[in-house]
């Protein structure tokens, strides 16, 4: 025995318990922590959403949709690509329903959630654009939270390692889903210490978002580069920190699945950032009540302590695509501008802002009862 063998070995803990019973209803933490990453997503992007233009509670209707629908997405990700464990010999196709047991993919989530947030925002009138890139660092952050509830769960760890911060890993009773296995009162650890690839991925996530509002903000980034930028932040990191997990998962070619998900929706993403072009498109509301003239450039300092209460009531019809000049200038006057077509093409040669100010306008003639429902 070596003197370094008999020098204790800093380590991470892990709980031992990932649910708690509250009367009958079970309380998990990885449910907990997703429920914390959606909550800090709305806010940021409410925020964001408000800065471009957007009438104050519209992240809410927006979260209405695209909250389930990236739950669904995310389920039916995991069983497709997990299929062994609900289809064919041995499996249970009526656990692919069982959310609560475990099971989410990430590209799911993401795709699925921004189905519902397409859908809602046809129905607010605000261009998809505005709301993808008002989301790009919310949703990394929302998934940094989210993460936590992997530590909770022992998942999503990487291979044995003696670094400092090594994670000690419970053995998880699957009989008891949500606790560890015990032996003589006491939890059981797995031998040794691992990488805490989740802890990876939750400081990652951090800097991605911290990389896209640096960025958007020097590069005032528009037409959905913002997301394209998350997109491609996400997608790096999730591409190494895949090749250290050590859980079960489906390979290709000797790669996991998510590995290649990684590289393909990272190349996806990178080509659409290279190629689209344009300025950032703002907004100002059509059949809603203007701003009070502010000395600020900032939609989101405007007091609205006055008309608050009453703005989701007095919601917009729909929504106009300007400049940021014409956008600073509706902020000081509260006039909105004559000229629809003055900022130029507003898709990057698929559709003109006068398109989307139509469009906006008449997508949403029922928002004001949308809103107080």
């Amino acid at each position: 025995m070596t003197l370094v063998s008999t020098i204790p070995q800093a380590a991470l803990p892990s709980p031992s318990t990932a649910v708690w019973q509250l009367g009958p209803l079970p309380l998990r933490a990885y449910a907990l922590c997703i429920i914390a990453g959606i909550a800090v997503a709305c806010v940021v992007t409410e925020r964001r959403l408000r800065q471009r233009g957007v009438a104050p509670g519209a992240v809410l209707d927006i979260a209405v949709w695209a909250v389930p629908t990236g739950i669904i997405g995310a389920r039916i990700y995991h069983v497709i690509t997990s299929p062994e464990k609900y289809f064919g010999a041995g499996g249970e196709p009526l656990k692919a329903f069982a959310i609560w047991e475990g099971g989410l993919g990430i590209w799911g989530a993401v795709a699925g959630g921004a189905l519902g947030a397409w859908l809602a925002a046809r129905q607010l009138g605000i261009p998809f654009a505005v709301v993808a890139d008002a989301l790009a660092p919310g949703l990394p952050l929302a998934q940094a939270v989210g993460r936590v509830g992997n530590w909770f769960n022992n998942e999503l760890y990487g291979g044995l390692t003696t670094l400092p911060w090594g994670l000690q890993v419970h053995d998880m009773d699957p009989r008891n889903p949500g606790h560890a296995k015990v032996v003589d009162g006491e939890p059981v650890l797995l031998p040794g210490l691992y990488h805490p690839a989740f802890l990876y991925e939750a400081l990652w996530n951090v800097g991605v978002a911290a990389l896209v509002v640096v960025l958007d903000r020097r590069l005032r980034l528009g037409r959905g580069r913002a997301f394209a930028l998350y997109v491609m932040g996400y997608t790096a990191g999730r591409f190494w920190i895949e090749l250290m997990r050590t859980d079960e998962a489906n390979h290709i070619l000797g790669l996991r699945l998510n590995v290649w998900t990684a590289a393909l929706v990272f190349v996806g993403a990178l080509v659409y950032f290279l190629r689209v072009r344009g300025p950032r498109e703002y907004l100002v509301p059509l059949g809603g009540p203007a701003p009070a003239p502010a000395t600020g450039g900032d939609v989101s300092q405007l007091d609205l302590s006055e008309r608050e209460a009453g703005a989701r009531a007095a919601a917009p019809a729909g929504y106009r695509v300007v400049s940021e000049e014409q956008f600073r200038a509706y902020e000081e006057t509260g006039a909105v501008p004559d000229d629809p077509t003055a900022t130029g093409d507003a898709d990057g040669g698929a559709a003109g802002p006068d398109g989307a100010g139509d469009e906006a306008a008449g997508a949403t003639g029922s928002r004001a009862a949308d809103r107080e429902s």
